[in-house]
């Protein structure tokens, strides 16, 4: 009979928890949300997430905040969140380099990006581009391998700094052609970019996001994005595994994650509202308008795509043997 009664107790604080968990979720929000944004405004990161952010405020009757949070490549804001509570109020722009990059170039992170956070959504990617100036001789990626090969040492690539997706998309082409280039870092995108516009270089890696306006005007050429699928925005240019380095795949990203711990509830709430905002189709052009594609995913994917992430690119840090400046 003791043993009947403890199982119906049982029974009961399941029911409980999963009750208060469907209230917790019927509720949710009823008060302002904070987004951390670890980057400064204006970003490549920054952007999306405020077009988001609007309309999520739109849907709730609740405003979403975006906070934002910089520091130490991503840590500071990162870690913030990793200790807030737990209840949905506080999230973080999750990306490819708080969730990615950093995570893989140092050991010494103060928040772990797989054990500390939910995963939400992912709100959208953006690919790198190869770009050469407008009066290069190079047309194509094959190309530039070629003259590589032909120059070892000749050929000098500028990115938006040691560490940045951008270094590391050049690295693993490196790693997979057997080529030596030489690596320029700046200190961002959009300065490498005016220098190769400039002639002071031969040839730039950046965003998509950053490098769109002087494709369009004609003043750089792209040679192929590192995505794993084409661009929507540039769908003439190939893809690096579509011309010889099969298997190839760089991409920025940009999601939400919240603190360990939050209800799934809550998780699976702002997942569907986050699908519901991306549905828009004026959130949609104003993330493509930001070079942003927009991409709808589960929780699950995202986690495992964190964790994916983490991997690959400790892998080319080692390969390479990238470390931080000092």
């Amino acid at each position: 009979m003791k043993l009947v009664h403890c199982a119906f107790a049982s029974l009961v604080a399941m029911a409980l928890v999963a009750t208060q968990g469907r209230a917790q979720t019927l509720r949710y929000p009823d008060r302002p949300v904070k987004v951390v944004v670890a980057f400064a405004p204006g970003g490549n990161n920054d952007v999306p997430v405020r077009i988001v952010a609007a309309r999520l405020s739109e849907l709730w009757g609740q405003p979403l905040v975006v906070d934002n949070r910089p520091g130490a490549g991503g840590s500071v804001g990162s870690d913030f969140v990793a200790r807030a509570p737990a209840d949905g109020y506080t999230l973080l722009n999750c990306n490819s380099a708080t969730h990615g990059v950093n995570p893989a170039l140092n050991k010494k992170l103060p928040y772990d990006p797989v054990k500390q956070f939910s995963a939400i959504a992912l709100i959208g990617s953006a690919p790198n581009v190869l770009l050469v100036p407008a009066a290069s001789p190079l047309h194509t990626l094959p190309e530039f391998v070629a003259q590589a090969k032909a120059k070892p040492g000749a050929l000098a690539v500028a990115t938006a700094g040691i560490g940045s997706t951008q270094h590391f998309s050049l690295e693993l082409m490196k790693s997979m052609t057997a080529t030596d280039i030489v690596h320029v870092p700046y200190k961002g995108g959009s300065l490498a970019l005016a220098d190769l516009i400039g002639g002071q270089v031969q040839a730039a890696i950046t965003g998509l996001p950053t490098a769109l306006q002087a494709l369009k005007a004609g003043k750089v050429r792209a040679l192929a994005v590192t995505s794993g699928e084409r661009s929507k925005l540039l769908p003439e240019l190939p893809t690096f595994a579509e011309v010889g380095l099969a298997g190839y795949e760089v991409s920025t990203w940009t999601g939400l994650c919240a603190p360990a711990g939050t209800p799934r509830t809550v998780v699976d709430k702002l997942a569907e509202d986050v699908h519901r905002a991306l549905a828009t189709p004026e959130v949609r052009q104003q993330l493509l308008d930001a070079g942003v594609e927009p991409r709808v995913t589960s929780s699950s994917w995202l986690a495992e795509h964190i964790a994916a992430e983490v991997a690959k690119y400790s892998r080319i840090v080692i390969t390479a043997g990238i470390a931080l400046e000092q």
